[in-house]
């Protein structure tokens, strides 16, 4: 900058001062305009770098946001079940759009969708649709498995995959 200054200043003007300033309004402009032109444009220049994860951490990442997406429907189902029965959470047997991450509805899903609940056997899934028949609606896994008598170790797979609309 004093370079530049001192060229201007060797510069005969009618005007003392005035080669000066228009330098030093230059310089700043310059420096400034750039300054922000680089802002603008770094995202465009540096690209975020993308790590890579190994399969076995992508497929965690997967698990808990379908993990996620099950406590979202849940907390739909209790908040509004009518619009979560319109989503058809828990119904992946019919065609939907909203993704519950895998819930199942025991109250209305056919015994080929209860069966895919971890630890469903044929026989525990005919058990559940008779009670259904029987009894009416569920209103909770622990309900479900308090009165259909169901194993223990059933309990936080009904836990995690269920879901029980009126």
């Amino acid at each position: 900058m004093v370079a530049w200054l001192a060229i201007a200043n060797s510069y005969e003007h009618p005007v003392p001062g005035v080669p000066a300033a228009i330098m030093v309004v230059g310089l700043f402009g310059s420096w400034i305009g750039g300054t922000i032109h680089s802002l603008l444009i770094r995202a465009t220049v540096f690209e975020a770098r993308v790590v890579e994860q190994t399969p076995n951490e992508q497929a965690l990442e997967r698990a808990r946001y379908r993990r996620q997406l099950r406590k979202e429907a849940r907390e739909l189902v209790i908040r509004d079940p009518a619009l979560a029965k319109e989503l058809r959470v828990g119904r992946p047997d019919l065609p939907r759009q909203y993704d519950d991450g895998g819930l199942i509805d025991f109250n209305h899903a056919p015994a080929r969708v209860i069966g895919t609940v971890p630890g469903m056997t044929p026989d525990l899934v005919d058990r559940v649709l008779s009670a259904r028949r029987e009894s009416g609606l569920f209103t909770s896994a622990e309900e479900l498995s308090i009165t259909l008598d169901l194993p223990v170790d059933l309990n936080d797979e009904l836990g995690e995959y269920s879901v029980y609309l009126p």
